[in-house]
């Protein structure tokens, strides 16, 4: 299923929590949606979920319209960054109501997937910790086999081994039954290995939407030590430089190789590409929206 937002905009009193959002899940990716606290994130989920109601613009799933859908709502599932249960209710209790509210739950995937999570289903929910709740979350999610999966801060609480374990289910549902998957996280590093698209947002506005190979490819970091009485060439579009001494390391724009062709033209003493991580990435693509990234001497 594909989610688009066209030119969302979303108000509360006189604060615009989304101002013109424009972004697209293609059906059977994993979409990384990234910002700083407070640049519209939860609130473009609460939209894609039906929870609110835009302004003006439209939210659709393969063209259709979400608020008040409930034939689309049926083939989504959510699990927020805080999961919400009935007081008493355990496991099992949420069994028969997901059952009763989803007809795409499966009831014979729910028995299948308690050997992933190994939680007593017996125990009200309200006494587990926070990462035993938000896996009881994904046995629950999984079970739906929904055709979109929507996830705010996903891993949190959970040790390194289900972190991997949830991953592995989630991305064998991708492959295997093109299930689209939704992920708003401040985690960059595990995006980063599970991610096809990344959104970066920023005051309700969608500054950059591309995959990761074309993130990478439109901006690298060089080290570079130019001859004594050289200075650093002006031709280079330099987002950020740092280093101490003769070494510098430049954040540019532009394609790795065709950077580095040119720099080895200049005849520089050394100088070498080094691939940026997603959390950098996003730093500096952040640096001229009120984010500018500064070297801080302790």
């Amino acid at each position: 299923m594909k989610i688009e937002l066209r030119s969302v905009m979303k108000s509360f009193g006189a604060h615009a929590a989304l101002a013109g959002l424009t972004m697209t899940v293609p059906a059977g990716a994993v979409y990384g949606l990234v910002g700083p606290n407070g640049a519209g994130k939860t609130t473009a989920i609460r939209h894609i979920t039906g929870v609110l109601r835009a302004d003006s613009g439209d939210v659709l799933a393969d063209g259709e319209p979400i608020y008040e859908n409930v034939a689309v709502k049926n083939r989504m599932a959510c699990i927020p960054d805080e999961v919400f249960y009935f007081p008493q209710a355990t496991i099992n209790d949420m069994m028969h109501f997901y059952r009763n509210v989803y007809p795409s739950f499966d009831s014979g995937r729910f028995e299948r997937l308690a050997e992933a999570f190994p939680l007593n289903r017996r125990q009200p929910l309200r006494r587990f910790s926070r990462g035993m709740k938000k896996q009881a979350a994904f046995w629950l999610a999984l079970s739906l086999r929904p055709e979109v999966l929507v996830l705010d801060e996903p891993v949190d609480g959970l040790d390194p081994v289900m972190r991997r374990q949830v991953w592995s289910l989630l991305l064998s549902d991708v492959a295997e039954r093109g299930t689209s998957v939704l992920v708003s996280s401040h985690n960059l590093r595990e995006l980063e290995d599970v991610c096809d698209r990344v959104g970066f947002i920023n005051n309700g506005k969608m500054l950059l939407e591309r995959s990761l190979s074309e993130l990478q490819e439109n901006i690298c970091k060089i080290q570079l030590v130019m001859p004594e009485g050289r200075a650093i060439p002006q031709w280079l579009n330099t987002m950020h430089i740092s280093g101490q001494g003769k070494l510098k390391t430049l954040i540019v724009r532009g394609a790795p190789e065709s950077v580095l062709e040119r720099l080895e033209a200049e005849g520089p003493v050394f100088v070498d590409a080094v691939p940026l991580t997603l959390e950098e990435i996003f730093i500096y693509e952040l640096g001229g929206e009120g984010h500018e990234v500064r070297d801080i001497v302790l």
